[in-house]
């Protein structure tokens, strides 16, 4: 071969092999999200609510050193989620979003460190709304990476948790004394939405026999939660106080019930995900 034409051959292998490694980078970044990545999303917009929830409950000496307790724990999850993300911000589409998230994480971890004040418990809920529906965008960008129904199951199941603890947080906003209307309309849109989502999940037909077990305890669940925001029971018993202790012990109770139907649609997530990978074994 001409000397000549080596500097034209090298360029050209040169070139195909940043076209490879070009290609390679692309499908990184395109490549289907994870379980992981959904309960990770997941729980930022979970926390957001819950967080806020436990501050209130803290301060309006509700089980306080247990609400304070489960605060610290929640804030440490949340922490967690956030780092578990972190690759995400090297696709552009997501960055600005997980980057806001960050910075409203950071707004409101501060401000949960205030003493309660109204002052300060207005700012918690403002920021921590905020932090909802940031992660809720975020979480629907990530949802669109994710393959078939599951992921979207296993994201609205998530959302439940959140709606939950969302409830419990207006209640207790009711019983510190907020009567606006606003609050009770929101109350109501939540357990609607809740009620709703509730038989999606139900009749999905994705549904393995571990998810239906998990949703028909969660069911159960729900209806004792939500007896306790109407103030259902009777006699001693039905004080606004103890009402208020309830709420919140449902509220935990429920969250718990609805992080183990999470985890179920996450095994079954992953499995559909073994199934198609090459080499994986396929289902009929």
């Amino acid at each position: 071969m001409p000397l000549a034409l080596l500097p034209v051959a090298a360029s050209r292998a040169l070139f195909l092999g940043l076209l490879f490694l070009f290609a390679l980078l692309l499908s990184g970044a395109v490549q289907a999200a994870g379980a992981s990545d959904l309960v990770a999303v997941g729980q930022l917009r979970l926390q957001s609510q819950r967080v806020a929830k436990l501050y209130l409950q803290a301060g309006l000496q509700i089980q306080a050193d247990s609400a304070r307790n489960q605060l610290q724990k929640a804030t440490q999850q949340l922490e967690t989620a956030l780092a578990e993300l972190a690759p995400y911000s090297r696709q552009s589409r997501m960055a600005p979003t997980l980057q806001r998230t960050q910075a409203l994480w950071v707004e409101l971890r501060q401000a949960l460190k205030s003493p309660y004040t109204t002052p300060a418990l207005q700012r918690v809920l403002a920021v921590s709304d905020d932090l909802m529906l940031a992660s809720g965008k975020l979480s629907l960008l990530i949802e669109e990476q994710s393959e078939g129904n599951m992921g979207r199951l296993l994201d609205l199941s998530q959302r439940q948790n959140m709606l939950a603890q969302r409830l419990a947080r207006l209640y207790l906003m009711g019983y510190a004394g907020d009567r606006s209307q606003g609050r009770q309309v929101d109350a109501e849109q939540a357990r609607r939405e809740f009620n709703t989502a509730l038989g999606e999940l139900a009749g999905a037909r994705e549904n393995t026999a571990a998810v239906r077990n998990a949703l028909e305890l969660a069911r159960t669940q729900w209806l004792f939660f939500d007896q306790a925001l109407v103030g259902g029971g009777s006699g001693a018993g039905t004080d606004r106080q103890s009402q208020a202790r309830n709420v919140a012990t449902t509220s935990e109770r429920i969250a718990e019930v609805l992080e183990e139907v999470s985890r179920q649609y996450a095994q079954a997530y992953n499995s559909t995900q073994v199934a198609v990978a090459p080499g994986g074994a396929r289902r009929n």
